[in-house]
């Protein structure tokens, strides 16, 4: 890599922080504490695509590109690997991946594209003897657990391993929410707790179906919960009442008079 510009004096400015000269806390920094900013800063991003302001967007990228470039300069230091390396991996790997922008091969849909990457991961994963002993282990452990139960639901549809269509998942979801019901009722808690994640795991793949992502869905579930809350928070201040003052009826007239106006 040239260096060019302000992606470089980024590399640069991660380097010297990381020197005899720069910060003792950065000097002090591990792979391991690392690793939990990282997450943070993706969650940041996150959030700020859900504000739909792209200013907040170029700001937490930026953010997440500093940590990147940070734990590429602790492997460097230690003789593993540099940003370079980082660079020209993931170039190669895109375009392997791309055979049909790169190459000769044709593809006719998007589905056909997802199905060829899959299996160029899977000879790749040959290639280098590290081929997974189950077909769901390229699913990630550390991902967030609704987004995990996404993938292995695509990972077993892949190979037919589905329902023919929505219906038969509703149909899941009907049986799994009476399951529920049932062992509430008989008062069993390990029970309802295992007969409430078949439930949650099954409405993960009805949004799968209907191409919802449950993680997206709930973040904006959560969202609208929060501002509606918050709304009955301000109404009541402006009576001069707080939260424990107000009956669960005047709570919720609000909450239904926020939805009636659709500020929410």
């Amino acid at each position: 890599m040239k260096p060019s510009g302000n992606f470089y004096r980024l590399v640069q400015l991660v380097k010297i922080l990381r020197s005899d000269r720069g910060c003792p806390w950065d000097r002090e920094q591990t792979p391991e504490q690392i690793k939990t900013y990282l997450l943070e800063e993706a969650y940041e991003v996150l959030g700020a695509l859900e504000s739909g302001n792209p200013e907040d967007v170029c700001a937490e990228l930026g953010d997440l590109l500093f940590h990147i470039l940070f734990l590429a300069r602790i492997f460097e230091e230690a003789g593993d690997f540099n940003i370079r390396d980082v660079v020209q991996t993931i170039t190669e790997k895109m375009i392997r991946r791309h055979p049909h922008v790169f190459g000769q091969a044709q593809v006719s849909s998007s589905d056909e594209v997802r199905q060829r990457w899959h299996e160029i991961k899977m000879a790749e994963a040959k290639d280098k003897d590290t081929a997974q002993s189950s077909f769901l282990d390229s699913v990630p452990q550390k991902l967030p657990t609704l987004m995990r139960a996404y993938r292995l639901g695509e990972r077993a549809a892949r190979v037919r391993f589905d329902w023919p269509d929505i219906h038969g998942v509703l149909s899941k979801v009907d049986e799994e929410l009476a399951e529920l019901k049932s062992a509430l009722k008989g008062g069993d808690a390990e029970k309802s707790a295992e007969e409430f994640g078949d439930l949650l795991f099954t409405m993960v793949n009805l949004g799968r179906f209907i191409r919802v992502h449950p993680e997206a869905a709930l973040t904006r579930s959560i969202s609208k919960f929060v501002k509606r809350f918050k709304i009955i928070e301000q109404s009541l201040r402006q009576q001069g009442r707080t939260l424990e003052s107000a009956s669960l009826e005047e709570m919720d007239a609000i909450w239904e008079q926020c939805k009636i106006d659709k500020e929410i």
